[in-house]
């Protein structure tokens, strides 16, 4: 439709002529015509006033008017209620100043729909710097609206959810830096004092050994990794499911060259409670176990010492007989023929009293948690040290490899250096009544170490204490001097080796050692 404001009678499609022309090169005014009125964006020109003297067939297209109906009316025909004022005093606020301005409205078409049009607005100005006519160009931006909102809403949806979730989430970049995390995680921050999932992740490797990496590889996932963390006041367990996938890379350059970052999504569910209601019933069943260790084991001090008692005097007629024997000249003697019945009968009572003594209960090799088994014999006497005064002080190794083990033999181990520690701080009666247990890992093993307040262990004793019988207690000691022995057999029998620090000074510090599981090739 031609009007006088047109784009081919305008003067800057004249000037806009000319200057190309000056240039060498001219273009036909109806090229700029033809171009308008086919271009994607709906536009439409205005005079000063905002009444519409062209608009393209794109404008009919986005608003639903065609051109003969809208011109003459003012471009408020589109304008929805919905928009508020201060946008359009904005606009007219920025059109005044000679300046394009750009924004969103909500306009109404034809029918009566609404539509979101991204709108700008650029004044045409002539050589005299009047401002003569308003060219608007916009677009229908509703369904990119709609999508970015839906995507704003599934955002804070999926952000809302995670915050929610009773479990700590992080989301890891491709170098175990973490680059989004929940409120658990945030709180797990706080009461670790550190950043949890380097720690999380270097458990589950020692668990999983080289299927971490497999799995890393071929973006799998895994789950039900249990993770301990032995902290100086409690201790805390975790399972840990892993996910890896690939976001494509949003950059512009990797449009045409589509590019992938790996993450990693990491949760961390806390078991604790779980595990302390678990810590319960097995410390029950640790204290029945030990209890009947106890009663197996003074069953059988009382025999063997009793064996060791009759045989000093059976030794004594044996040696009675053979001197005897060698005086005798003639016929048997009917004395020595009495004794050596005697001791016959006596011996054999002897092997009969040390066959009653019972024997240790077969128990099989397993993979354990030197710390949690520690942490559980330490339990057993927190009772005995609330009453006598005495402080413990638990040094645990935060990730412990397991060791090769009988459960109930290395748990009446560390019951009788327990046991040592406090009797021998009972005795002393000094005002610093503490005991320090450590673990610690070397090599190819791990070394616990049992440290008392007592008044310690002479150094001529070192190594006698551990033989049977011996007792560095008074005569009126209820001990049969036993507990160092069977400690010793137990570490021997695990491939292990016990001492007694001979540098230590104030106190009594015992080492074990206890060598490490052997990876199988």
């Amino acid at each position: 439709m031609e009007h006088p404001a047109s784009p081919d009678t305008s003067p800057e499609p004249r000037k806009a002529e000319q200057g190309t022309a000056a240039a060498g090169e001219a273009l036909p005014a109806r090229a700029f015509r033809l171009a308008v009125e086919q271009a994607a964006l709906a536009i439409s020109i205005t005079d000063v006033n905002a009444h519409i003297l062209y608009a393209n067939q794109s404008f009919e297209r986005v608003t639903g008017y065609p051109a003969e109906e809208v011109i003459g009316h003012s471009e408020a025909l589109l304008s929805y209620k919905v928009t508020p004022k201060l946008v359009y005093e904005t606009m007219w606020a920025q059109l005044m100043r000679q300046r394009s301005w750009n924004g969103l409205l909500v306009n109404r078409r034809k029918d009566g729909g609404r539509y979101l049009a991204d709108l700008t607005i650029t004044p045409v100005i002539d050589a005299a710097g009047r401002t003569t006519h308003y060219l608007g160009m916009h677009r229908d931006v509703t369904e990119v609206h709609r999508l970015e909102r839906q995507v704003q809403n599934q955002k804070a949806l999926i952000e809302s959810v995670v915050d929610a979730a009773p479990v700590a989430i992080a989301l890891l970049d491709e170098g175990e830096r973490v680059i989004l995390d929940n409120q658990e995680y945030k709180k797990l921050i706080g009461d670790l004092g550190r950043e949890p999932a380097a720690d999380m992740l270097a458990a589950v490797r020692a668990n999983m050994g080289n299927r971490y990496d497999e799995l890393r590889r071929d973006n799998k996932g895994f789950q039900g990794q249990e993770v301990r963390f032995d902290l100086p006041r409690h201790t805390r367990w975790f399972v840990c499911a892993g996910t890896w996938f690939e976001e494509q890379d949003t950059s512009a350059d990797a449009f045409y060259e589509p590019a992938r970052k790996p993450y990693l999504l990491l949760t961390m569910h806390e078991v604790s409670a779980l595990k302390r209601q678990e810590e319960a019933l097995r410390m029950n069943t640790l204290r029945a176990l030990l209890a009947e260790q106890d009663r197996i084991q003074s069953l059988r001090e009382t025999l063997s010492a009793a064996a060791y008692q009759l045989e000093g005097p059976f030794n004594m007629v044996a040696a009675a007989v053979s001197m005897l024997e060698r005086r005798g000249e003639h016929a048997a003697d009917p004395l020595i023929d009495g004794l050596a019945e005697a001791l016959k009968s006596g011996q054999a009572a002897l092997e009969t009293l040390r066959a009653c003594a019972p024997g240790g209960t077969a128990e099989a090799m397993q993979p354990l948690n030197l710390n949690a088994l520690l942490h559980d014999v330490l339990r057993l006497f927190t009772q005995r040290m609330l009453v006598d005064g005495v402080v413990v002080e638990w040094q645990p190794t935060a990730e412990l490899p397991a060791v090769l083990g009988r459960p109930a033999e290395l748990a009446t181990l560390f019951k009788h250096l327990l046991e040592n520690a406090l009797d021998a701080i009972h005795e002393s009666r000094r005002s610093g009544r503490e005991i320090h247990v450590r673990t610690a890992l070397h090599a190819d093993s791990v070394e616990i170490d049992i440290e008392d307040t007592g008044p310690g262990i002479p150094r001529e004793w070192q190594l006698k204490v551990f033989e049977p019988f011996f007792t560095t207690r008074g005569g009126d000691s209820q001990h049969m001097g036993m507990g160092l022995a069977v400690a010793q057999d137990i570490v021997s029998r695990h491939g292990g080796v016990i001492a007694i620090d001979p540098e230590h000074a104030g106190g009594c510090r015992v080492c074990v050692q206890l060598p490490l599981m052997k990876e199988e090739k």
